[in-house]
């Protein structure tokens, strides 16, 4: 076990097994940190992101250290990594372990205190995660988990959603998203090839529409229903 104190030289062997100690000793701590506090990373990401990025800054900061230690360390990391992210797919019980299942919240709008605490999060996060999906009243929500990115879900009762075209069975158009033909003064040839339109055609709807060149066009869209909209150097 000499290889986990200070040491004038360490082999390739102590370097191994002082990668696979920190990478499961981080593992276990980002896991007792709560997902809140990884934010959008997910555990896993987290402890081979964090333990990366030290090892590369050390050799980098002292001029004791080489690179080998370094290397050879990062490389254990990213084929440890890549066996846990199989392992993970492959097996549900070590799935588990790396990912806290989604944790039920709010139910029927009561909130579930004990599952609250068991998410590690505040009331005052999840009143923060309530506003940002516009979520005025507490008693609207039939469900919200706490998902394993950090993430709340939230689901509204029926007569709260709001209302769709579907729900009130209107036909609409088919989703068409606009292609950016125009770049800083330059058209994109490719899409607006794609729309059946050339160089000329979209020299002449600047002029009738924005009484504008191409070249003071800063950006510029047009859709399948040849709507154009441009913006224009200010």
């Amino acid at each position: 076990m000499d290889f986990l104190y200070s040491q004038e030289t360490l082999s390739s062997l102590d370097w191994v097994l002082r990668a696979i100690i920190a990478f499961f000793f981080l593992l276990t701590v980002a896991k007792l940190l709560g997902q809140r506090s990884l934010s959008q990373l997910r555990v896993l990401d987290f402890a081979i992101t964090l333990v990366i990025g030290n090892i590369i800054a050390h050799p980098l900061s002292d001029e004791k250290l080489g690179m080998e230690g370094s290397i050879i360390t990062t490389l254990v990391l990213l084929i440890l990594y890549l066996v846990c992210v199989f392992i993970t797919v492959k097996f549900p019980f070590f799935r588990k372990f790396v990912n806290h299942s989604p944790i039920t919240i709010i139910k029927n709008g009561e909130i579930l205190y004990k599952e609250l605490t068991r998410a590690k999060i505040s009331i005052d996060v999840l009143l923060e995660e309530l506003r940002e999906n516009k979520v005025d009243d507490i008693k609207k929500v039939a469900l919200a988990t706490w998902e394993p990115n950090g993430k709340v879900s939230i689901f509204l009762h029926p007569e709260y959603e709001p209302v769709t075209p579907s729900s009130l069975n209107l036909k609409i158009e088919p989703f068409s998203f606009p292609k950016t033909i125009i770049l800083e003064g330059k058209i994109n040839f490719n899409e607006l090839a794609e729309l059946n339109k050339d160089e000329e055609w979209i020299v002449s709807k600047l002029k009738n529409s924005y009484q504008t060149d191409v070249k003071n066009v800063l950006f510029a869209t047009l859709d399948n229903n040849d709507n154009l909209k441009a913006f224009l150097y200010k």
